[in-house]
C-alpha cells in the first residue's frame, strides 16, 4: 500500500539497491521507496495507489511480511484478473485470499502472454475481423473468460467462433 511521506517523515533507510530503491525493514514488514514498481530482481512489487501509473515519481509503499508470496519463473503461481469496466488486466498470486480457483494457474511467462492477448482483445477490434457476432463487448468478455478459465489458446477460441 502507498504510504504518505508525512506519516513517516524521519524514516531510516537500511538498504539502497543498485537501481536506487530504498528499503526500511521493521518487525512487521518493509517500507520501499522507489520510482519503479513491478518486476525488481526476483520480486514483483505492486504498489496499491490512488495514482494510475506509480512509475512516474518516487513513492513509498509498505508491505507486511505476510503479504509476500513464493515466486519463481517455472511454477504455476499466477492467475489473470480482468476488470472489464476499466479494461484493467493484472496478474495475481494463487495465495491471494481472493483467488476463487476458477482461473487457470500459469507460470510467469505464460501469464505474461495471456495478459498481452487480453490487452489486445480489450484495446482493438482487428482480431474480430472475420468473426460473426452481434455484440463486440459481449464477445470480448466470452473470449477473455475462456482465456482466463481454460488452457484453450486464443487461436483455438477464434477458430471455434468461425
Amino acid at each position: 500500500m502507498e504510504v504518505d511521506t508525512n506519516v513517516i517523515p524521519n524514516i531510516e533507510w537500511h538498504y539502497k539497491s543498485k537501481s536506487g530503491s530504498g528499503y526500511c525493514f521493521t518487525e512487521e514488514g518493509v517500507y520501499r521507496i522507489s520510482n519503479h514498481w513491478g518486476r525488481a530482481a526476483n520480486c514483483r512489487w505492486r504498489l496499491i495507489s490512488e495514482i494510475k501509473n506509480p512509475n512516474q515519481k518516487e513513492r513509498i509503499g509498505y508491505a507486511k511480511w505476510t503479504d509476500f508470496y513464493p515466486n519463481n519463473e517455472t511454477e504455476n503461481f499466477f492467475y489473470v484478473e480482468v476488470k472489464f469496466d476499466t479494461k484493467e488486466v493484472n496478474f495475481q498470486h494463487k495465495n491471494n485470499p481472493n483467488y476463487d480457483e476458477k482461473a487457470v494457474l500459469r507460470n510467469a511467462s505464460e501469464t505474461a502472454k495471456i495478459i498481452r492477448q487480453i490487452k489486445e482483445i480489450l484495446e482493438s477490434d482487428t482480431w474480430a475481423k472475420y468473426l460473426d457476432f452481434d455484440d463486440l463487448e459481449q464477445l470480448r468478455k466470452e473470449i477473455i473468460t475462456k482465456l482466463i478459465q481454460t488452457s484453450t489458446s486464443f487461436a483455438e477460441i477464434k477458430r471455434s467462433l468461425l
